[in-house]
């Protein structure tokens, strides 16, 4: 053979009993078939105690923790949580108290303010681009430039201004609203701009210095969120790859560095594909200091009413215990 190299010889390989082995997957750990006319909870309890199952179920009865032991939660959330219909859901938490605060992008606003004033959402970008007439439906770029002005005029962060115009006006759909929601709750909603990244700021009406205003009070409001992270607490990002992450990221340097422990919490990133920045913030962040962290990965439509589903349980078994 022309190589320095040989063939290794493999009969000289030595085995051992497959009983001496130590392995990762159980046979107790195995699923169960569906039974019709099973419960949620027996549903949940038929999965695998294996991988994300068992990741679904810890993040489950790490949530339920928080909520009966009055930790906080925090929720972050790409606006396509929205899009996809799951705003009931969500309102339905804030007012069972199973959430303690919500950071949002800018999109997000752009589709809750839309639902509540007609009921839809989600326009065709591709033909708007073409004709020039994506994002520039009237309605939305008053009313969400009109809250920044007033968030500037009055101090206050832009998700706070959203959801107490919300209310001033009164739309069809209010009660699909999770910012209005959130105000009634005095559940405080943060929302991060990307300046130049949202509809609204293309507008006639749009004014960067109320828009800066605006998402900086919301940052500053984040970092006091952050701050009350303790061990037993949450901190969920469904559906932002890049700015929630690094916004959390900022807002919990900030918290250390002013005195406030911020550690010990359950980080979870919860998104159709894992992407970097989300698996850095919340979910490295939280094992580095002290916590756990999970990542799942599922479209939202289908997660985040499993993930809550299996929150209700919980709390359900452990209001049982007592």
């Amino acid at each position: 053979m022309p190589y320095d190299v040989k063939p290794l010889d493999l009969s000289r390989v030595k085995t051992y009993p497959l009983g001496e082995r130590a392995n990762k997957v159980q046979e107790a750990a195995f699923a169960r078939p569906h039974q019709v006319g099973a419960n949620v909870g027996d549903f949940l309890d038929s999965l695998p105690d294996i991988l994300a199952a068992r990741d679904l179920r810890a993040i489950g009865r790490a949530w339920a923790g928080a909520v009966t032991e009055h930790h906080p939660v925090l929720l972050m959330m790409g606006a396509h949580v929205l899009k996809v219909g799951l705003a009931p859901i969500l309102i339905n938490l804030l007012e069972e108290g199973a959430l303690q605060g919500i950071a949002l992008n800018g999109a997000g606003i752009v589709h809750d303010v839309e639902v509540a004033l007609i009921g839809q959402t989600s326009e065709d970008v591709a033909a708007g681009i073409k004709t020039g007439r994506f994002g520039m439906v009237t309605e939305t770029g008053q009313f969400l430039n009109r809250a920044a002005d007033e968030a500037y005029r009055d101090h206050i962060g832009l998700g706070e201004a959203v959801g107490r115009l919300l209310h001033q006006q009164a739309p069809p759909h209010l009660h699909r609203s999770l910012l209005a929601a959130a105000y009634a709750a005095k559940t405080p909603v943060t929302v991060h701009l990307a300046i130049g990244g949202d509809i609204q700021h293309t507008h006639p009406n749009a004014h960067g210095d109320a828009l800066g205003a605006a998402t900086f009070h919301d940052f500053r409001l984040l970092c006091g969120v952050v701050a009350t992270l303790r061990p037993g607490s949450v901190v969920l990002n469904v559906g932002s790859a890049v700015v929630l992450p690094v916004v959390f990221e900022k807002a919990l340097t900030a918290a250390r560095n002013t005195g406030a422990p911020a550690e010990g919490f359950v980080g979870v990133t919860m998104d159709f594909i894992q992407h970097y920045r989300s698996n850095l913030n919340p979910v490295s962040r939280a094992k580095e200091l002290g916590g756990q962290g999970y990542t799942l990965t599922g479209h939202h439509e289908l997660m985040v009413p499993l993930l809550t589903a299996c929150l209700k349980e919980e709390l359900a078994r452990k209001t049982v215990l007592k």
